[in-house]
């Protein structure tokens, strides 16, 4: 017969279990959940500023295509926009609607204002035009989409950079 052996036990009473508590856990879940909603609001601003740049872009492109037709047609064309509706029409075009929540300002020749919200930008047979621009706003940016007078070639700006 063999004398008594002597076993391991498989958990040391005196040994801590490694791993999280409950708080612990719930600490790094609010940390997370902070992060995750100022990426989210940094993302949207992004969103908005690529919108901005867009909408610039399309009102430049409008421009371009009426001074172009009035080039082609020899005939005057008028590039409208209607600061009221949001919205703006290139020559012979269907209206375009600008983003919820932009802001646009028309500047051009007072002859030019068809109403208190609406006015154009006339390009003549020449390529010349009546010059002017169209300042679109925000959340704090803002475009300018500049139309020379003497040439009626549009170019974007963004002033407040």
């Amino acid at each position: 017969m063999r004398g008594p052996t002597y076993r391991k036990p498989l958990v040391e009473a005196n040994r801590s279990v490694a791993g999280f508590t409950l708080v612990e856990m719930l600490v790094v879940l609010v940390i997370v959940s902070l992060m995750m909603a100022l990426v989210g609001t940094s993302i949207s601003r992004n969103i908005s500023g690529a919108e901005m740049r867009v909408a610039a872009s399309k009102v430049a492109a409008g421009l371009r295509y009426t001074r172009t037709q009035a080039i082609l047609k020899k005939t005057e064309q008028v590039f409208v926009l209607d600061t009221g509706e949001l919205t703006y029409q290139a020559a012979e075009r269907k209206p375009e609607k600008l983003p919820e929540g932009m802001k646009a300002e028309l500047n051009t020749a007072r002859s030019e204002l068809t109403s208190e919200t609406a006015g154009g930008i006339r390009f003549y047979p020449d390529g010349g035009s009546t010059g002017g621009n169209v300042r679109l706003e925000a959340n704090g940016r803002i475009y300018r989409v500049n139309v020379a007078w003497l040439t009626g070639e549009a170019s974007v700006e963004r002033p407040d950079d």
